[in-house]
Parts: structure tokens; C-alpha cells; sequence
């Protein structure tokens, strides 16, 4: 199956997330997630059912700091400040087909996806973002 596969480069977690995807058999397509010219509508497919603080990389800097606070957030002005600062975005973003999704949790590959394999780690293990 082929996978569009939005990260940021050189992110170690994104690496092991790829890894396992072509392991499976998969393949994929990488691009840069702080490079792609997202719209909001385009981003919003991405983020299905999931409540607006989820959409988030709780790891980026502006969210650490607490200068961007998920929880309390709009989801019109969550897109906004997406755009602005794709860090801000819980990735990878994946494209299959016309089914999107957000995070490698397992049970989201798989709902929303279609995939399933037999190790799906979430996150990202770089602590800088």
C-alpha cells in the first residue's frame, strides 16, 4: 500500500515510524511536513473525530512553554496557528488513498487507515522537536 508520509525531517521517532511502515511491506512516501503549503481545510481532513488538544505536538516549543495552551483552543484558530507554525502539529500526518490521519497510535492505523502492523510505536523521541 502506498503511504503519504508527512514528518519532520530528521525526527528519529518519524525514522522508526517509516521503518516499520516499509517492514510491513508499505511503501512510503515521506515529505516534509514544515514545507508542505497547507490550507485549512486541507490540514483539518487529518485530524477526523479527534478533539481539538490532540490535534497538537505536545512536544513543540510554543505549546512547552505554555504560550500555546491545546486545551482551550478553538478549532478555527488552532488551524490558523498550524499554518503559521507547522510544530504545532501532531505528526506524522498520513495520507492513504483519501483516508487521513494523525499519530501512529495502532487502533488509529487501523480505523482509519486500514493498515495493520505488528508494531506501532507513537510519538516522537527527539526532545527538541
Amino acid at each position: 500500500m502506498e503511504i503519504v508520509f508527512y514528518e519532520k525531517p530528521g525526527c528519529a521517532g518519524n525514522a522508526r515510524q517509516k521503518a516499520v511502515l516499509r517492514a510491513a511491506g508499505h511503501e512510503v512516501i515521506a515529505r516534509s511536513l514544515l514545507a508542505e503549503p497547507w490550507t485549512a481545510e486541507r490540514l483539518r481532513g487529518f485530524f477526523g473525530a479527534l478533539p481539538v488538544a490532540a490535534w497538537f505536538n505536545m512536544s513543540a516549543p510554543a505549546v512547552k512553554t505554555g504560550e500555546v495552551q491545546p486545551e482551550i483552543i478553538a478549532a478555527d484558530d488552532a488551524l490558523a496557528l498550524m499554518l503559521k507554525q507547522p510544530l504545532l502539529i501532531r505528526r506524522p500526518l498520513l495520507q492513504v488513498g483519501e483516508r487521513l490521519c494523525t499519530g501512529f497510535a495502532a487502533a488509529d492505523l487501523k480505523d482509519r487507515l486500514g493498515l495493520e502492523l505488528p508494531e506501532a510505536p507513537d510519538g516522537c523521541a527527539h526532545p527538541s522537536i
